[in-house]
């Protein structure tokens, strides 16, 4: 049990001294504390979403999105690299990688007019496809 401890209390003080070195200008051991616990919920949530998005790939569903999405999250910057290089791959993206307010706003009104769409007019379809089927 003791070894246990020992092994934790080493590892707290090389995660403190690398989030100093490399974080922000944390002033007192809780808020460099609070980053060390933010990194390491961004980099779980990030792998759990790029291997959801590995398994979405041959599945019906967004794959490459979800894996866009665990990549933006990973606190790496071979990950943040990588996003630039697909984001640059995408038509319409500048060269530097940013999305244009234009396009954010066209993408929301397209997402917005196809909850409408299905909101009023979703019976009436589903009611189609029974038909047909």
């Amino acid at each position: 049990m003791e070894d246990h401890e020992s092994l934790r209390e080493i590892l707290v003080d090389a995660a403190m001294a690398a989030e100093r070195e490399v974080g922000g200008a944390e002033e007192t051991d809780t808020q460099a504390r609070r980053n060390v616990a933010l990194r390491l919920v961004r980099a779980v949530a990030g792998w759990v979403l790029i291997v959801l998005g590995i398994a979405a790939l041959p599945l019906p569903g967004p794959g490459w999105l979800i894996i866009l999405l665990g990549l933006s999250m990973l606190p790496y910057v071979w990950a943040e690299r990588m996003v630039h290089q697909i984001r640059r791959r995408i038509p319409g993206i500048p060269e530097d990688g940013k999305i244009p307010m234009s396009s954010w706003v066209a993408m929301g009104a397209m997402v917005l007019l196809a909850m409408g769409v299905s909101y009023r007019y979703g019976d009436t379809v589903m009611q189609w496809v029974r038909d047909l089927v």
